[in-house]
């Protein structure tokens, strides 16, 4: 099957009660049953809900996994990975990722006896010096957020099979279309369902997709148990745009591509992030691991003053100050005071993480509007 007719057909059925070809929103919180403990697969809507089970068949197939689950957050679908740990426990890091899970792993989970080392992974082996008897977990984003670095999944994965690791993969830049890492041998791939997989501004959601059931099965206690679960308004609305990834990531590639070019030949434009460059430090690698480079991209200015970068961001019309990413129109944002604020400055510098970057979002919109946009709001 492929990509296209798999995120429309793939895991969903039409209604056998009524032939309704959308999946119906199950809005109930409990189901009737025949005797105790005979019913019809479904007992109460944290546990299971028709709607979320049918969206966690469709981002398995989407994600070539076994098993999907769904949560009220990407940041509760991370929430829930990092309770497969125990007090003790290390977990190494890439060291440019969201900020939102910086914050958690270092201002919740380190409070209950995790460590966490985060590192440069653009060279995988940058990993093997920090893994000892107590490493359970490796956490990959690629492209990272907010500075595109490409990591190499199937390398990053021999390493951790060959010291029973667990890989995470943050697969949210990327989405399902561009990049499949459970492919590569990532063990479990995360998404903010609420970026690409929703696609239109309009949902908060995350899920986790994995192969192995002896995994999905603690998730599934986890996700149960903890209660972290996502209404079944907000899974129809997830289910409905994945329904049109392909199509839209397809724009969002064909748009980022030219605005990158565009930024990278403007004369007040100093540095672009975006790993479909061929001189990008592993270029090779997004292109053998990725179908296409999509429409997240970060530069800097010449003049790299925050001055400069405020009036950038406070000068677009069609790019919308916002945080988030993914939907169909365009947003501009500023990481250091947005997206990654709870990042230490002086971790976010030395990480490139630089007080004057700016992060694109690159939407579907007409490319010569976000173009002229663009040229307007920098000058």
């Amino acid at each position: 099957m492929k990509l296209g007719t798999k995120f429309i057909h793939a895991g969903v059925a039409p209604d056998p009660s009524t032939g309704a070809i959308m999946t119906p929103i199950f809005q109930t919180s409990t189901y009737v049953q025949e005797a105790p403990g005979v019913h019809k697969g479904y007992e109460y809507a944290r546990t299971q809900n028709p709607t979320r089970a049918a969206l966690q068949d469709a981002l398995a197939a989407a994600e070539n996994g076994n098993y999907g689950l769904c949560f009220g957050s990407g940041l509760a679908a991370t929430d829930a990975i990092l309770k497969l740990l125990n007090p003790g426990d290390e977990v190494i890091a890439s060291n440019d990722l969201y900020g939102g899970t910086y914050r958690i792993f270092t201002k919740v989970f380190e409070r209950y006896g995790i460590k966490f080392h985060f590192t440069a992974m653009q060279d995988a082996n940058s990993i093997t010096p920090l893994i000892t008897d107590r490493t359970r977990l490796v956490w990959v984003e690629t492209p990272t957020n907010p500075l595109l670095n490409i990591i190499d999944i199937a390398a990053v994965s021999r390493i951790s099979q060959n010291h029973n690791l667990l890989l995470c993969v943050d697969n949210t830049f990327a989405s399902p279309y561009l990049q499949n890492p459970l492919d590569l041998g990532a063990d479990i791939v995360v998404h903010s369902a609420t970026k690409y997989l929703g696609g239109h501004s309009d949902v908060v959601h995350g899920a986790i997709i994995v192969k192995e059931e002896a995994i999905a099965q603690q998730l599934a206690f986890i996700q149960n148990s903890c209660g972290a679960v996502p209404g079944p308004q907000d899974c129809f609305l997830v289910l409905r745009g994945l329904k049109t990834l392909h199509v839209r990531m397809q724009r969002h590639c064909e748009n980022g591509e030219k605005i990158a070019h565009f930024l990278r030949n403007h004369n007040k434009v100093d540095k672009v992030y975006w790993a479909g460059f061929t001189d990008h430090p592993n270029h090779h690698v997004a292109k053998e691991q990725m179908r296409g480079f999509g429409g997240m991209m970060s530069f800097t200015l010449k003049d790299d003053s925050i001055e400069a970068a405020h009036k950038v961001l406070s000068g677009t019309h069609y790019f919308s100050l916002a945080e988030s990413l993914g939907g169909v129109e365009s947003l501009i944002g500023h990481p250091a005071s947005m997206t990654h604020a709870s990042i230490p400055r002086e971790e976010r510098v030395k990480n490139g993480l630089v007080d004057s970057l700016i992060r694109l979002s690159v939407g579907i919109e007409d490319v010569e509007d976000l173009i002229d946009d663009l040229t307007q709001a920098i000058g």
